[in-house]
């Protein structure tokens, strides 16, 4: 747990939460300026600052409470739709892995993903990117 960390106040109780669902490895709350009503925020119990900090054997649990979350959280807002959004350092508000889940419906005022799209210039530069990435994943997969 870091010091001062706002999320795992509300894991130790030092800090009160909405809480909607909690189990050994994950909690779940509203968010307190949600998006649209419904709006929560699925966190690990246990102090990790992003998705890359998250050890793997935690990975399934914590998505099979995303989905079900995901799930309740429509039916209860009677939405079309669910929003899943994870930030990972920027644009990350509270310093410890958080995933939005906010229920959407057709028309209801957010733009496609809510931040401009930029084109590859050419076929090339697509591949040299791909490129690049594969090969990380080759380095990483090297590692494990």
């Amino acid at each position: 747990m870091e010091e001062e960390c706002k999320f795992c106040a509300f894991v130790n109780g030092k800090k009160k939460a909405s809480v909607v669902f909690k189990d050994e490895a994950t909690l779940a709350f509203m968010d307190y300026k949600p998006i649209f009503h419904g709006h929560c925020l699925v966190i690990p119990r246990e102090h990790f600052r992003t998705i890359m900090d998250v050890p793997d054997n935690l990975i399934p649990k914590l998505f099979k409470n995303v989905k079900m979350l995901s799930e309740a959280v429509k039916r209860a807002m009677s939405s079309e739709g669910i929003l899943i959004i994870m930030n990972n350092t920027v644009s990350q508000s509270v310093p410890h892995l958080h995933i939005h889940i906010i229920p959407r419906n057709k028309g209801d005022g957010l733009k496609g993903f809510m931040w401009p799209r930029r084109s590859y210039e050419n076929e090339k530069q697509t591949e040299e990117i791909q490129l690049r990435i594969k090969k990380e994943i080759d380095n990483l997969n090297k590692l494990n």
